[in-house]
């Protein structure tokens, strides 16, 4: 299978494009690994388009099995251009989604009905017929029944020709939980407590998501003629390898696919990135061994032997599948020594280059000897979350910080917390004699709209404001902190951010005008910014996709010809330490004084809005992740720290 970048539209991942899986790859079902999440949903859309037309041309009625949530939102897209330019016409279309939250009304917020007629029915041409999505609001009762005639009306179309699918964490296709059987039909299902925590972001908070839903079963599922199953980003690795690779189970669904005669899973690098042809493809069979390769290799096998690397011997090396690379480096003496090097000189104290040093062997360049640096934090505390201890490095050491606050965050902060900040404004006012009227007005008006809150309904504007001027205030606090002057404090407020809504704006002109002024106007020679890319959708990815378009946009001004930009992981994710260019080691005290900084984002402690599926805390992950970064470097045989914070290095 080839998959272009520059013309991903002439792709067809049609199974028989695939060919046959190789044994030796691990993978049980044919697996195809795109450029990326909207090249690879342009394939799956002109897969989709190709059936349909096919079944216009001979007459027939094509039948799609549809899924929702991120995986397949630039999927619609494209067929919705496809309809719009193309005139792809879905008169001969006949819909049925997998699956609907229960209970939930269609116009909810969050419903897939919703979803559906937003990102696809409401702007093709489809009738209103031919569409099927579970109901979610029919009796209790009545479900059983309403059950088998939702798989009935199924068999009356025809069977499903194409299902689309995407994955959970638990392995979950459509609400398919760990426990579902090979032959379960569509039904009524407890939501795993997992599949609750990732929705809860879209319904703000875990006690609003609810507890059932109806989905289609796993053997309706099955019978489709041709399934495509699509994973984007990260945070899906762990469970595409085990549906992939794994055996079949009831506890992870979606292996039971590796059963069907004609599944592809559509996947982008980093949901393919724990596969065992990609991860270790040196235990699959010869590799090409390239220097990142071969540093991959190296700290792989150190941590699977436990050995540090100046103790891997030749007979390490040819037990796992790496003889090939002791025959293009002569010994394993002399690959550890190099390895070994490489791996030291990434560590640096001084992270924007040491003074008057040689920097040959230097993550950082020594001149100029102070830096403009550019800090972008798509949240108000990533900085001091993600890097706060080599922000705080960079201030001490004399450089010309400024941190660029991409976005309000005002959609996490608690209704108490906006409710308790109009109160002491109102009392505040009230004491230098403001006048009670104009006074109580604020804390009135706050808590009117805060009553008349339903739900999932959103904020009105005038809360949202106060939400944001918390979390300004909590980040210049901790900017006051960590020592950064008043004028180098940038609160951006990205304009694709400000729905009110869980669900966000596409990044736009607008969005990148903005990043673009602000570095022509700093004229960084460091940019920082957050290299997540566990959800391609996430606002930590659609920040750094904003951040890369204005850098596309300046590269050739002569200040970005010393401009160089470092990437950080946020909370939840570090840089493995074959990918990381530059560590610093961070002190026990320099780590007080990250954690001090943290806590100034008083909004985000103590249950905060967007826990995520970690019950730590914020501080609390930031410092056993960065204690763990330096655990790795002393079992490569490295200088033991206290802490590392990492970095890999973006060339443009």
């Amino acid at each position: 299978m080839k998959i272009s970048e520059q013309n991903p539209s002439t792709i067809d991942i049609s199974a028989h494009e695939l060919g046959f899986i190789d044994e030796k790859r691990f993978e049980k079902v044919q697996t195809a690994i795109a450029p990326n999440s909207i090249s690879g949903s342009k394939a799956v859309a002109l897969e989709i388009a190709n059936l349909i037309r096919e079944k216009a041309d001979a007459g027939e009625n094509c039948v799609l099995g549809l899924a929702t949530g991120s995986s397949p939102i630039r999927v619609y897209e494209e067929l919705v251009r496809m309809h719009r330019e193309d005139g792809l016409s879905f008169q001969n279309v006949i819909t049925f989604n997998l699956d609907e939250y229960y209970p939930i009304l269609p116009e909810a917020e969050q419903s897939y009905w919703r979803f559906m007629h937003e990102h696809l029915f409401d702007h093709v041409d489809i009738k209103k017929e031919n569409v099927h999505i579970p109901n979610g609001t029919i009796n209790k009762e009545d479900i059983s029944a309403y059950a088998k005639s939702y798989e009935d009306t199924i068999v009356d179309a025809g069977g499903l020709d194409l299902q689309i699918l995407g994955i959970g964490r638990t392995g979950h296709i459509g609400f398919n939980e760990p426990g579902s059987s090979l032959k379960s039909r569509t039904r009524l299902i407890t939501l795993d407590h997992i599949t609750r925590v990732d929705a809860a972001k879209d319904f703000v908070e875990l006690e609003r998501v609810p507890r059932t839903a109806v989905t289609m079963g796993v053997d309706t599922i099955m019978k489709a003629k041709r399934i495509i199953l699509m994973a984007w980003g990260s945070g899906k690795a762990s469970i595409i390898k085990k549906a992939a690779e794994g055996e079949m189970s009831t506890e992870i669904p979606s292996t039971f696919l590796q059963a069907h005669p004609n599944t592809t899973f559509v996947c982008d690098p980093e949901a393919a990135s724990e596969l065992t042809r990609i991860k270790t493809p040196w235990l699959v069979g010869e590799c090409e061994w390239n220097e990142d390769l071969k540093r991959k290799a190296v700290h792989w096998l150190c941590r699977h032997v436990n050995k540090p690397i100046l103790k891997l011997t030749d007979r390490d090396y040819n037990d796992h599948g790496m003889s090939s690379l002791l025959t293009e480096e002569t010994s394993a003496y002399q690959i550890n020594i190099r390895m070994f090097n490489q791996a030291q000189h990434t560590i640096t104290g001084w992270p924007g280059g040491k003074p008057n040093c040689d920097d040959s062997h230097r993550p950082e360049r020594a001149e100029p000897a102070r830096k403009r640096v550019l800090i972008f934090s798509p949240h108000p505390d990533d900085d001091v979350i993600s890097m706060g201890g080599t922000l705080l490095r960079l201030v001490d050491q004399g450089h010309e910080v400024h941190v660029a606050y991409q976005t309000s965050g005002n959609i996490a902060v608690n209704d108490h917390d906006a409710l308790r900040f109009a109160d002491f404004i109102s009392d505040y006012l009230k004491s230098i004699g403001h006048g009670s009227d104009a006074a109580g007005d604020l804390f009135d008006q706050v808590l009117a709209d805060l009553q008349k809150k339903k739900g999932d309904s959103l904020d009105s504007a005038h809360v949202r404001q106060i939400k944001g001027l918390i979390r300004r205030g909590e980040a210049k606090a901790a900017c006051r902190y960590s020592g950064l002057k008043p004028e180098h404090v940038h609160h951006l407020d990205l304009p694709f951010y400000e729905t009110g809504k869980v669900k966000k704006n596409p990044i736009g002109e607008a969005d990148i005008a903005i990043i673009r002024q602000l570095i022509e106007e700093v004229q960084p020679h460091q940019i920082y910014c957050a290299g997540d890319l566990a959800d391609p959708h996430g606002t930590h990815k659609v920040c750094l996709d904003g951040i890369f378009a204005a850098i596309e946009q300046l590269k050739s001004k002569p200040f970005m010809q010393d401009c160089w930009v470092w990437l950080y992981r946020g909370a939840w994710h570090e840089w493995e330490t074959y990918e990381i260019d530059m560590a610093v080691p961070i002190s026990p005290d320099e780590l007080r004084r990250k954690r001090q900084a943290i806590f100034f984002h008083q909004s985000q402690k103590d249950g905060v809005v967007f826990q995520g599926n970690d019950d730590r805390e914020f501080w609390q992950r930031a410092e056993d992740r960065n204690k763990d970064t330096a655990q790795r470097y002393d079992q490569l045989g490295l200088a033991e720290y206290e802490a590392i914070e990492a970095f890999k290095r973006y060339f443009f």
